[in-house]
């Protein structure tokens, strides 16, 4: 279907769900690559009982939403607690993105897929941009408590 640019988006909306804790580079540029491909993007700041984040998810939407730049209108933020497929369901999205930096990522994100398919929602794999593929979240926690360790802000790109 043609955006207002002229170009094709794969469907109106996509859930781009995560604990974001912190929001990574990475992360930055899943969103960014997204919201070019879908009308809307909600990032889904959720939980994940095999993490322990720093703060509520809520509180982490409104962090994540501060660091998205102003033009990036399609994208909204929202924190969560349920199942993602509850969600794109209640919301009307057709599709999850997940980025996958590497075999391992691939592995678990395929199993996820597969299981968010049988509940009908069809899941979307990005691969990391290569040089952002060994940032992770867990790497910027250990940097973060560093103080010599500063990184620079994503400005996202233009199209």
């Amino acid at each position: 279907m043609p955006d207002a640019a002229g170009g094709s988006r794969l469907g109106e909306h996509a859930v781009y769900p995560g604990t974001f804790d912190p929001l990574t580079p990475g992360h930055l540029d899943i969103i960014d690559r997204a919201r070019h491909l879908f009308a809307r993007v909600t990032v889904l700041v959720a939980v994940n009982d095999d993490k322990q984040p720093a703060s509520a998810p809520s509180e982490r939407a409104i962090q994540l939403r501060g660091k998205l730049p102003a033009r990036w209108d399609n994208v909204s933020v929202i924190g969560w607690t349920g199942l993602t497929a509850a969600f794109c369901r209640q919301h009307g999205a057709d599709v999850i993105i997940r980025g996958v930096r590497n075999r391992s990522d691939l592995r678990h994100e395929y199993r996820l897929a597969a299981m968010n398919e049988a509940l009908g929602v069809t899941t979307l794999l990005l691969p990391a941009t290569p040089e952002l593929a060994a940032m992770s979240s867990t790497v910027l926690r250990g940097l973060s408590s560093r103080p010599e360790h500063s990184l620079g802000a994503h400005e996202g790109r233009t199209k």
